[in-house]
């Protein structure tokens, strides 16, 4: 970037907080200074009396909030709890009764929100700052400052999208960044079975998760490299089968000679149109060993002991693999159609008179078009895949089972042993580390692929 652009993309963004604040203190009056101190100060002062109360109500809150409630959680942050659970002797009841001491998981929750809250108190206080300020400077160039019904009449006309977007905002925070930060936070305790709130009390163990998923625990150690491995071969068979099969039953289905194009297509799309679950569930019952599947061979004489199709360990393997075929074929087959009606009839044409075998016409035109068109629908899908508790749980619950795996089973997939470990172990440490692990694996692996693509280096192309 030149220093031209650089000049103009400052213009444009402006100082930064630190500046702001530095500027509006030096040049502010002493009922802008006081600002600093009280929000809500300069604006109330020169007349925004509404605005002013709002600001200095917004600092009562926090200031109750912060010594009512959250003091009591962030003195003991670095513990995560000092008091934990004791025999006290009741003289109502003459016995010792159990009284739960501090709960480490409220601590670190409440912890982690009220530091949140606090960032955007100190945005709200900027926000106040500047407020003053501002009418500072109107009232000294003479001009009218803006009532607090001009600015409900602003959220509502040119700040409107301000105004749209506050509350799903403010959701995304509560509902996905303050459990994510949660999430990352527990990987560095010892939370486990054995470590229960409030009965018993969790601490930090920095960065002995990770060191136990790397070698310092084998069995943990390697669990995780089997079930990573596994969980990349499965992600990419699965996404690669669904996409090559469900491109070429659309090719197929789109063939000037098939009659009906509308009643094939309907009926590939009814296994969408049926709930994935109960669609696995259905296929877990007719493959069990005992099952309808082995049931009808053994009458037909094909074989003579039942196919462990879900209990032996490459059959279960290959099982989850073909059964994907069933759910996710007609995905990409939707997907693909309308693709192929929009690539130039005449490249083919071109190909066809200069001798092209319908191979290289798909090889040169067709796979090149819809891999460019494609691109971050197989991403989508392969970030699905890793990540495909479905197929693999409802099929097999991650069986079978083995004793060189910690808690995991032959065909768990990363995300299934973090729900193994949480749900039936509790260990959440454990999951907590393993998920941040899958999240570093999915985005990175997405992003990559994603500016290697070429629907990023080569956007005029196919227009």
């Amino acid at each position: 970037m030149t220093r031209t652009a650089l000049k103009q993309r400052k213009k444009k963004t402006g100082p930064g907080w630190i500046s702001q604040l530095i500027t509006m203190f030096r040049e502010g009056d002493l009922k802008t200074r006081l600002g600093f101190l009280i929000m809500g100060f300069g604006s109330f002062m020169r007349g925004q009396i509404i605005k002013g109360l709002l600001f200095l109500t917004s600092q009562a809150i926090m200031v109750w909030y912060v010594l009512g409630f959250a003091s009591q959680y962030l003195s003991k942050l670095d513990t995560l709890g000092d008091i934990g659970m004791q025999r006290v002797w009741s003289g109502e009841r003459q016995n010792f009764v159990r009284t739960p001491g501090d709960n480490s998981l409220l601590i670190l929750l409440f912890s982690v929100m009220s530091i949140m809250l606090f960032i955007a108190f100190i945005a709200l206080w900027h926000s106040s700052i500047r407020s003053g300020y501002k009418a500072q400077k109107l009232l000294e160039n003479k001009k009218r400052l803006p009532s607090f019904s001009d600015d409900i009449k602003s959220m509502l006309n040119d700040r409107f999208h301000f105004t749209l977007m506050s509350l799903p905002s403010l959701m995304v925070i509560a509902f996905t960044i303050l459990p994510t930060i949660f999430m990352i936070l527990i990987a560095f305790t010892n939370f486990d079975s054995k470590h229960q709130p409030p009965g018993n009390m969790f601490t930090w163990v920095g960065f002995e998760n990770f060191s136990n998923l790397f070698g310092a625990n084998p069995l943990i150690a390697n669990t995780f490299s089997k079930i990573l491995g596994w969980t990349m071969v499965w992600a990419v068979i699965a996404t690669v089968t669904n996409y090559l099969f469900g491109m070429l039953l659309a090719i197929f289905i789109n063939n000037k000679h098939i009659k009906l194009k509308a009643m094939w297509r309907t009926i590939f799309v009814i296994t969408i149109a049926v709930p994935q679950f109960v669609s696995l569930m259905l296929m877990s019952q007719i493959l069990h060993q005992e099952g309808p599947l082995n049931a009808l061979l053994k009458q037909f004489g094909f074989i003579q002991q039942s196919i462990p199709f879900i209990t032996d360990i490459n059959n279960a393997r290959l099982t989850v693999l073909s059964v994907n075929l069933w759910v996710g074929i007609p995905y990409t087959m939707l997907i693909t159609s309308g693709i192929l009606m929009n690539i130039p009839k005449d490249l083919y044409e071109s190909a066809s008179i200069d001798g092209a075998s319908p191979l290289k016409m798909f090889v040169y035109i067709t796979l090149p078009y819809m891999l460019f068109i494609t691109t971050p629908y197989l991403i989508t899908a392969f970030v699905g895949n890793i990540n495909n508790f479905n197929v693999i749980f409802l099929l097999t619950r991650g069986g079978p089972l083995v004793t060189e795996y910690y808690q995991a089973g032959k065909t768990d997939l990363l995300v299934t042993w973090l729900y193994r470990l949480t749900v039936e172990k509790q260990d959440y440490s454990l999951a907590s580390t393993i998920g941040i692990f899958v999240f570093f694996i999915t985005a990175g692996l997405s992003l990559l692929v994603f500016n290697l693509s070429g629907s990023t280096r080569r956007e005029e192309e196919f227009q």
